[in-house]
């Protein structure tokens, strides 16, 4: 749970301007959402992107974590207006599950201490030929590798890692320091920082949803699905401003300490921070040029830069 230091603890919002995001109509909602997609084996994560993207009528989706033709799983795609917040979500860690095919055989003990000896922490990776990144060393952390299970010369196995790591290389490095050699036989992504696979929905079940909505009126199934996009930032650090300090945030000023309503506890200087109204709309996101108490402490300065603006313009004209 998260802990709040609160400057002002009488303020309150005019019901008049924005609207608490769960009561977004759906076709905003789909502007201004996120979806979790269970990807399927066979297609890039460009084109689930893509279909996701022509499904809704929208100029605009991204993915964030892209996933191989040959892998499954969790792929959050931003809808409409929050792709522009594709940078708060590029380098969550992820969750994976595969089977590690040996090919010599090997005992689940000793390969279980050989990777936990030589793999577990921080090691280099040079990134495989097919990639979209430059072939140079880089430095990723592997949180930890569990083997589940073994059948034959085949490893069940589910690790964590951080953004960035290449799972099909770490498989073939294993085999290769063996001297016995492995390859990735599955692949299947279970977590994305907290979006794990009960939020993933297949892109069949989103397209019938979508269909049930504009056949019936009934949106129930596809707002299970569609999620606003403040439901889904609760790895993002945040500060709770005026309904007044909005408008000049909206046209890109930052936000000065006198706009702030309640902190979240352990923001750092430097931290991305998401600024959110009190009726709980992203307004913007940008990086603390205070902590924590000093945005609480302090009369005058900057809070927070504004490097994204997510509210629109319009929706608090206060004057």
């Amino acid at each position: 749970m998260s802990k709040w230091l609160i400057k002002y603890p009488d303020e309150e919002t005019n019901p008049n301007f924005g609207k608490e995001p769960e009561k977004r109509a759906i076709e905003e909602l789909l502007e201004t959402g996120m979806v979790i997609v269970d990807k399927h084996l066979g297609p890039t994560s460009h084109q689930i992107t893509y279909w996701i993207k022509d499904m809704f009528n929208l100029k605009k989706a991204g993915h964030t974590g892209t996933l191989d033709p040959n892998a499954s799983g969790v792929l959050p795609v931003l809808l409409g207006r929050s792709t522009r917040l594709l940078p708060l979500f590029q380098k969550l860690d992820k969750e994976y599950v595969g089977v590690m095919h040996l090919h010599k055989d090997i005992g689940l003990d000793t390969l279980r201490d050989f990777i936990t000896n030589n793999f577990i922490g921080e090691i280099v990776q040079i990134p495989p030929k097919r990639s979209a990144v430059a072939r140079r060393p880089r430095r990723r952390k592997l949180y930890f590798c569990d083997l589940l299970e073994k059948d034959g010369k085949d490893v069940l196995f589910h690790i964590g890692c951080e953004s960035g790591f290449y799972v099909r290389k770490f498989v073939h490095d294993v085999g290769q320091k063996l001297k016995i050699g492995a390859h990735l036989a599955e692949l299947r992504r279970v977590k994305v920082g907290n979006f794990d696979e009960k939020q993933a929905y297949p892109l069949v079940d989103i397209r019938d949803a979508f269909e049930h909505w504009k056949e019936t009126g009934d949106e129930k199934p596809l707002r299970e699905m569609v999620k606003p996009i403040e439901f889904m930032l609760d790895h993002v650090k945040k500060v709770f401003i005026k309904d007044s300090a909005i408008p000049r945030i909206a046209n890109g000023a930052p936000l000065f300490v006198a706009g702030v309503v309640r902190i979240q506890e352990d923001i750092r200087k430097g931290d991305i921070v998401a600024v959110m109204s009190l009726k709980n709309e992203l307004v913007s996101y940008g990086y603390a040029k205070m902590d924590s108490e000093e945005m609480l402490k302090a009369k005058r300065g900057i809070a927070v830069t504004t490097d994204r603006v997510f509210i629109k313009k319009d929706v608090y004209k206060l004057e």
